[in-house]
């Protein structure tokens, strides 16, 4: 890849790697194998963010789209730029294309079978899909498999229900600037770059859905 992001990202996106926050896109590849339990992993995932999800509901009534955004540590684009449109092919043959779902909050989540904290945030991301997708949500994650062979059996025993978009090329990743993964961006509903996350986050608390809320309002 030949674009750069710019300088404020990459010093935050070095200081997540150094952290370990975050795997750089130069350690992954098709030779890495993906965890051979991810259903498994799901399943106890669930489990305490289930019990909690009450709690969770009450504290996001309370959380305005700021608060959301301090507790995600989420960065704003300094200033408002539309969301690049791309067309990419799922794991299932289906093409998405971003545009198309202008008029709804796209929340964009870049990933790939060998990126641990990508597989660990999975669950937390398929919970958020099933709690708000209803009320106007489009969670679409990216995977950078060089070999898109690996992604289907993966994304059938995690038994994930959102769309899986395939870049082995990583046209769409160069085009948003991703250097590490996991990496995320929110899209509202005019089609806007709201907000990045770099890193993983626990997508399914009180600030996660506070923030869907807020914006498919």
């Amino acid at each position: 890849m030949t674009r750069f992001v710019p300088l404020s990202i990459a010093f935050l996106l070095a200081l997540a790697a150094a952290a370990g926050l975050v795997y750089g896109l130069s350690t992954g590849g098709s030779d890495r194998e993906a965890d051979p339990r991810p259903a498994a992993a799901a399943a106890v995932s669930a489990t305490p963010a289930a019990a909690a999800e009450p709690k969770a509901a009450a504290r996001a009534g309370r959380l305005t789209l700021d608060d959301a955004f301090r507790e995600l540590d989420l960065i704003r684009p300094s200033r408002p730029k539309p969301a690049d449109d791309f067309t990419l092919t799922t794991a299932d043959g289906a093409p998405f294309r971003l545009s198309q779902h202008r008029g709804k909050t796209v929340l964009i989540n870049f990933w790939a079978t060998w990126c641990l904290p990508c597989r660990e945030e999975m669950p937390a991301l398929e919970r958020l899909h099933r709690r708000h997708k209803d009320r106007g949500l489009v969670l679409v994650a990216i995977s950078l498999d060089t070999d898109p062979k690996v992604v289907p059996p993966y994304v059938k025993a995690s038994q994930l229900t959102f769309p899986i978009a395939l870049d082995p090329k990583a046209e769409v990743a160069n085009k948003y600037g991703v250097r590490a993964l996991p990496s995320s961006f929110v899209i509202d509903r005019q089609g806007t770059m709201t907000g990045l996350a770099l890193g993983p986050r626990v997508w399914d608390n009180a600030a996660s859905h506070a923030l869907v809320e807020a914006l498919t309002r």
